[in-house]
């Protein structure tokens, strides 16, 4: 992978230890530990999405192959756009939000109305990469206006006649049917977008995690029938993954209720951090044995986070593990 093609999230960050402290093991469980009713109602499936249906009927055939009454997916997909959709479930519904904020890449074909030299492509999309105005289609489920959105990379696969192949990863909520039609403005010749799949999703990726919902009834019905449950935490992974793009900071037993509650997390909670974290950015809040606690925003920056003794350095936006998990380390004020 080139070094430019990577989007936010996939930059290395360094774990910068503030303290130490152990765990104790009658409370919480690592995420592949959990029995397989909850490890389900705490998973996420790195769905190959099918061409022909919504989204939202895909999430709706998960829930009935799985016999569960809760399931989201993440960033849209049209109907006739495949490739990944994370589906979050259960009680991992909570997540959904963590993820649709995500960076996003696909894989286009672009039709072009007349043939262009290859150095024209060339030069749109270095013109098209960075910070670039869309107004989203009249087609489209949102109000339309124009708004900012960033293109981290455009790479030119193949050409052929007509026919451009190229990889886009973007900014969430940026439109690649529209990016096609603008790009043709550019190029003076006219273009649309004649098939289009999504390779990448937040820390989701076309690997051996990526599975179809044949696999999914497969293995649901090797559990319910043969009592097999390792097929399905094979298709299904622990919604930690799901968090994974996320900077992230560990904290003591002692300070994971008190998040439970809802309250910021405190600086002599942190026993570990991930570098670059910039005040507001959103971050993942992690126990020693790896449960996601919650996510949020930084309050400060992980230098700031490194050397505080005081102080909120995370506020909760989204609050994943159940209070009384852990016993309580904190005492109500008065």
């Amino acid at each position: 992978m080139s070094s430019m093609n990577l989007l936010p999230s996939e930059r290395k960050r360094e774990t910068l230890v503030k303290s130490e402290d152990t765990t104790d093991e009658r409370s919480g469980k690592r995420p592949i530990d959990r029995p397989i009713q909850e490890y389900i109602q705490k998973g996420v499936i790195n769905l190959d999405k099918p061409a022909g249906p919504t989204s939202h009927e895909v999430t709706s055939w998960v829930k009935k192959i799985l016999e569960i009454d809760k399931a989201g997916h993440s960033g849209t997909l049209d109907p006739g756009v495949t490739g990944l959709l994370p589906i979050m479930l259960g009680d991992a519904t909570k997540a959904v939000d963590a993820l649709l904020t995500a960076g996003k890449e696909y894989v286009c074909l672009m039709k072009l109305h007349t043939e262009v030299p290859e150095r024209e492509i060339k030069r749109i999309f270095s013109e098209f990469t960075g910070e670039i105005y869309q107004m989203p289609s009249i087609k489209s489920a949102v109000k339309r206006e124009t708004r900012i959105r960033n293109i981290y990379y455009l790479e030119l696969l193949e050409i052929e006649d007509k026919n451009v192949l190229f990889k886009v990863g973007c900014e969430a909520g940026t439109y690649i049917r529209k990016l096609c039609h603008d790009m043709g403005l550019a190029l003076g010749t006219g273009a649309h977008m004649q098939e289009l799949r999504r390779t990448k999703s937040g820390p989701f990726r076309e690997d051996k995690t990526m599975v179809t919902l044949h696999d999914l009834k497969d293995a649901y019905v090797e559990w319910k029938e043969n009592s097999n449950e390792e097929l399905l935490r094979e298709v299904i992974l622990p919604m930690e993954v799901g968090l994974s793009h996320l900077p992230k900071i560990v904290i003591r037993d002692s300070a994971v209720d008190a998040v439970c509650h809802g309250a910021g997390l405190a600086a002599a909670g942190v026993l570990t951090l991930e570098s670059g974290i910039e005040r507001g950015d959103p971050v993942a809040v992690f126990t020693q044995k790896g449960e996601a606690v919650s996510f949020g925003r930084a309050q400060m920056r992980s230098i700031e986070i490194l050397k505080a003794a005081t102080g909120i350095v995370v506020s909760t936006d989204r609050v994943l593990l159940e209070p009384g998990t852990y016993p309580k380390g904190w005492k109500a004020k008065e």
